[in-house]
């Protein structure tokens, strides 16, 4: 079994705690079914959030989905101009016996634009549209 390092990011329309928690969660879920894992797979999650969401932390919707003794961590994103607004990175440490270039790194909602490289990007449609 390989440690291998899964990446995503949501962008929030706007900075509320349910908002927060709802888009997270469904980042993490995503990440988890495109590869795969069970929380037991999870070595450890760092999250990061740019300067203008400050409703709660990440790491609660982490918590909520029953990581609860995986090691969380929350940071702020660099404070880049021009960068995109409302985005919530992860970056995950997993035990999986996917490849590298298996892995399935998620993007979410207008963060998908973040990483046009990846072939696995997928855009989630907003539920108003």
């Amino acid at each position: 079994m390989a440690v291998r390092a899964v990446r995503g990011a949501t962008q929030l329309e706007e900075d509320t705690r349910e908002h927060m928690l709802e888009r997270v969660a469904e980042m993490v879920t995503d990440v988890m079914t495109s590869n795969s894992l069970e929380v037991d797979d999870f070595i450890s999650i760092i999250f990061t959030a740019t300067d203008d969401l400050n409703s709660e932390f990440p790491a609660y919707a982490a918590r909520r989905l029953g990581f609860d003794d995986v090691p969380l961590i929350c940071a702020r994103e660099l404070e880049i101009g021009g960068s995109m607004p409302r985005v919530v990175r992860m970056m995950a440490h997993v035990e999986t016996p996917l490849g590298r270039k298996d892995i399935t790194h998620v993007y979410l909602h207008g963060a998908a634009n973040l990483r046009r490289d990846l072939t696995k990007v997928r855009e989630v449609p907003d539920a108003d549209a």
